[in-house]
């Protein structure tokens, strides 16, 4: 007889279900401008003790503090804020495009926005971006056109993509946006490749990887670390903890028993914590990891906490799992209305400004929406030509593919 209990396995549970407000108490929130800035030089194991910290530079009152304020251009804020305004308004509108079953599937970043935009304000605009389907905003950062996205999701004959991927995979190698992978480990390894062949030509183009907390569970998100740190990979890897996967909480990936910065530490990676939905540390702290990329000072990893203020996509109910009201009761807030309180603090936004741009914004969906409509939508029937298939699969066409192409009814 064992004079040991039951043995008994722990099942994380989030703070908050629907009907009972959460408790967000386990973020560990650091007051703005409490923590240090290390030197671009760091060793990786001298970043331990600040991986359980945020890096936060805005105060309450829109303030920039601390060792982390990145002295940026209000020119720059302002494109940024801009750029943050025109996603929402997109995300928006291809959301009601979809409720008219126009679209088959959309995904919103309602409440990240400044994570990528933020991030692709601070790269060169070569670098290369593997992101999830929550970073169109680093696509709208870029001056991608808005029709070309919409034509993606409507999978119309504009369609860049030609209809092979899924609603909201968009890519663009002139945009350095590399094709977004439903299975998001597996952009996590593509990215530390890219950035170890940029290395080996002797180029100076970094990567910047993206993954999102519940991916970490997958063992892409550990092979990449391993090839990171062991090859001193010129990659940011951006983990954006976003409280929720599909329906789980982030603490069934692991987020409750340590911070997912504490892994890249455990790897020999230099790691951050950074508030992200505060859009100048979202700023310095991406420019301090591409310095040290650039610099063959290897890659860093940084935790980026924010909140998934939206379904997971247009087939997920989070009223099933989570508060309603939670992205509202959010303690790091919106990361649109910080950044607007911070420029109209130092003279570089009003309220006469925001409302003409929120306005102009708007029309610019809109008229992108009515020329990607003009193309086709699902719900006017339009399906592509069976020939398509055939395309940019071989340079020159086998004459056994031709033969097929013509059974199929292409004529080209």
């Amino acid at each position: 007889m064992s004079g040991y209990p039951p043995l008994e396995l722990h099942v994380p549970e989030p703070s908050g279900r629907p009907g009972r407000e959460t408790d967000f108490s386990y973020l560990k929130v650091s007051p703005a401008g409490a923590v240090r800035r290390p030197p671009v030089d760091v060793r990786p194991i001298e970043t331990e003790d600040i991986v359980d910290l945020l890096v936060r530079v805005l105060d309450d009152e829109g303030r920039a503090v601390g060792p982390w304020d990145p002295g940026a251009d209000p020119g720059l804020l302002r494109r940024g804020l801009r750029a943050m305004l025109l996603t929402r308004a997109f995300d928006a509108r291809m959301l009601v495009a979809q409720r008219q079953k126009k679209i088959s599937f959309y995904m919103q970043c309602l409440g990240e926005e400044a994570v990528g935009i933020g991030q692709a304000l601070a790269l060169e605009p070569d670098d290369m971006c593997f992101p999830t389907y929550r970073q169109q905003g680093i696509l709208v950062a870029r001056g991608y056109p808005l029709v070309d996205m919409m034509c993606q999701l409507y999978s119309n004959e504009r369609d860049p993509i030609k209809g092979r991927q899924l609603p909201v995979m968009y890519s663009s190698k002139a945009h350095g946006f590399y094709s977004v992978a439903g299975n998001l480990g597996m952009g996590f390894v593509q990215a530390v490749g890219w950035a170890m062949a940029s290395a080996i030509k002797g180029d100076t183009r970094i990567a910047s990887a993206w993954i999102g907390d519940g991916s970490t569970a997958e063992a892409d998100f550990h092979n990449a670390l391993t090839f990171a740190a062991v090859y001193r990979a010129p990659v940011i890897l951006n983990v954006v903890n976003n409280q929720w996967a599909i329906s789980s909480f982030q603490g069934i990936a692991g987020g409750e028993a340590a911070t997912f910065a504490t892994r890249g530490v455990g790897n020999g990676i230099a790691s951050l914590r950074v508030d992200g939905n505060d859009f100048l540390a979202v700023l310095a702290a991406s420019r301090w990891a591409a310095e040290r990329a650039r610099r063959n000072l290897g890659p860093t990893l940084v935790e980026w906490i924010t909140y998934r203020g939206g379904a997971h996509s247009t087939a997920d109910d989070p009223s099933k799992y989570r508060p309603a009201d939670e992205w509202k009761r959010f303690p790091l807030g919106d990361p649109v209305e910080r950044l607007r309180r911070h420029l109209a603090l130092v003279g570089a936004w009003s309220d006469e400004e925001h409302a003409r741009t929120l306005k102009e914004v708007e029309e610019e969906v809109l008229a992108a929406q009515r020329e990607a409509e003009s193309h086709g939508t699902l719900a006017s029937g339009h399906v592509h030509d069976a020939s398509t298939m055939f395309d940019d699969v071989y340079k020159e066409m086998p004459a056994h593919l031709e033969r097929q192409r013509g059974q199929a009814g292409g004529t080209r």
